[in-house]
């Protein structure tokens, strides 16, 4: 969720309620600022309030990369939006071409990317798997189109699709 913190329009990254022994309830918060960039924890009491903003979610297609940043655009208007490397940190290591993402603003500006809970890669290298070393469920190191090295079964071959969970970075089925 997105609030107004000391006139300024903030991302809440983490959140905690407590409750210490004889003293009384507080929210441990950490917020990112949305024209600063900078990540602060913050403490509010449970009395004092908060003022929410509005976010809205759109889904969009990562279209290609630019420099350091990466362009996504909307299917229905076709309107593009730029991001830095820093607010799609990890997800780059699952973009494709015309892969579907959610990406969530905050007035107008782009907070948060949010990748579906699998993606289909491309296996760009998988070496060889040698023979009679089949004992139990095998792994061998692969390297996907989005240049990020995975463990797979020995029968992935260089060329073929496999689908990758985007949460744990871990090989599925093939695709």
């Amino acid at each position: 969720m997105a609030i107004n913190y000391n006139g300024d329009i903030t991302v809440v990254l983490d959140m905690q309620h407590r409750t210490p022994g004889n003293l009384r309830a507080f929210v441990q918060a950490t917020l990112r600022s949305i024209r600063t960039g900078k990540s602060s924890d913050v403490r509010f009491s449970s009395t004092e309030k908060i003022e929410p903003v509005p976010m809205i979610a759109r889904k969009m297609e990562f279209s290609y990369k630019d420099g350091a940043d990466y362009v996504f655009t909307d299917p229905e208007t076709y309107e593009s939006v730029t991001l830095a490397e820093e607010l799609v940190g990890e997800a780059k290591n699952y973009l494709v071409e015309n892969g579907h993402v959610t990406v969530t603003f905050v007035e107008e500006k782009a907070v948060s990317i949010e990748l579906p809970s699998s993606v289909v890669l491309t296996v760009t290298d998988a070496p060889e798997g040698i023979r009679g070393d089949s004992a139990n469920n095998v792994q061998k190191a692969i390297i996907v189109e989005t240049g990020i090295t995975l463990q797979a079964p020995l029968f992935i071959k260089t060329g073929e699709k496999i689908k990758v969970d985007t949460r744990t970075g871990k090989y599925m089925e093939r695709a």
